[in-house]
């Protein structure tokens, strides 16, 4: 008998890609939902988070967990109201399954919750971060403490939970690359700000296999830094999809009061950066990258 993923925020880049995969596997997978949906080999529960509920058949037959569920950082203008939409969507979430799970009959073997590099702050220059790195103190750090202590909830009812702090995603489907090869490609490409700022990135389909990777293997437990082995600059990252999609670059730096003026302060998302090592994939686990050099994740992303 197939065993079950249910996943929150399923219909999402990362959530799409993790379905064909696990499907490909061999898994049945479900997804959590606030609307009305049909999908291709999924299987779809309501829930309603204003209510606190969720359809109980989600959970009782589900043999592992994925949260991927929260809205998106880069979608608007971090107003008060929406940066307390980017909180709520992230805990409210897995807080209610955890309050659904507490004194029920379950199956779940294993929890993966999606994190996020932003734990260690939004910029934290040439500093080496490992997973025992302190959190920093600006916005998206307190979102990412925020969306793991939720995700805790979840360990303390006494299912094996794994937490990754994930990188920049290099995918054609959506989120940071095809924003920044977009004016690449129209010739109108540069780095951001000072272009040192580091990048740690990591290609969608090692996330994916990382993901089910933690479900399945019973040594992945706690906080990983879900990012391939070599970070790189914003201006060398920016001269790579250059060079793949074979369009020159020759304007000047885009200066950091411009991006300001035009993202606020959700400009700091890509004038900052960090240095992240996968010091706890490395050397405490079997996993095998595919992408480890970032030219042939960029290849592979941007020429299908």
């Amino acid at each position: 008998m197939s065993l079950t993923v249910l996943i929150t925020g399923g219909t999402g880049i990362i959530g799409r890609r993790l379905t064909e995969l696990l499907l490909a596997k061999g898994y049945k997978v479900a997804y959590l939902s606030r609307r009305e949906v049909e999908i291709s080999n999924v299987k779809v529960y309501k829930w309603n988070l204003d209510k606190g509920w969720i359809d109980p058949k989600a959970l009782a037959e589900a043999d592992f967990l994925v949260h991927l569920a929260g809205e998106g950082i880069a979608d608007g203008r971090w107003t008060n109201h929406r940066k307390q939409a980017i909180i709520n969507s992230r805990t409210k979430t897995i807080e209610l399954i955890a309050r659904e799970l507490q004194g029920r009959p379950y199956k779940l073997k294993a929890f993966v919750s999606a994190s996020g590099i932003s734990f260690y702050g939004t910029d934290t220059g040439d500093k080496h971060l490992v997973e025992q790195t302190p959190s920093g103190s600006d916005f998206l750090a307190h979102v990412t403490r925020s969306w793991e202590n939720a995700a805790d909830l979840v360990a303390h009812v006494g299912i094996r939970t794994t937490k990754l702090r994930t990188g920049v995603v290099l995918t054609n489907k959506g989120g940071a690359l095809p924003k920044i090869a977009l004016p690449i490609q129209w010739g109108v490409g540069a780095p951001l700000g000072n272009g040192k700022q580091w990048v740690s990135w990591i290609h969608i389909d090692d996330l994916c296999n990382m993901y089910i990777e933690a479900l399945e293997n019973n040594q992945w437990r706690g906080v990983y830094n879900a990012v391939a082995p070599s970070p790189v600059t914003n201006k060398e990252l920016t001269r790579l999809i250059a060079k793949v999609i074979q369009r020159p670059l020759w304007l000047p730096n885009i200066p950091a009061f411009v991006l300001k003026a035009i993202y606020g302060e959700m400009a700091n998302v890509v004038l900052g950066g960090n240095y992240i090592i996968n010091q706890r994939i490395t050397k405490e686990t079997d996993f095998r990258y595919q992408f480890s050099d970032l030219e042939q994740a960029l290849e592979d992303s941007l020429k299908k």
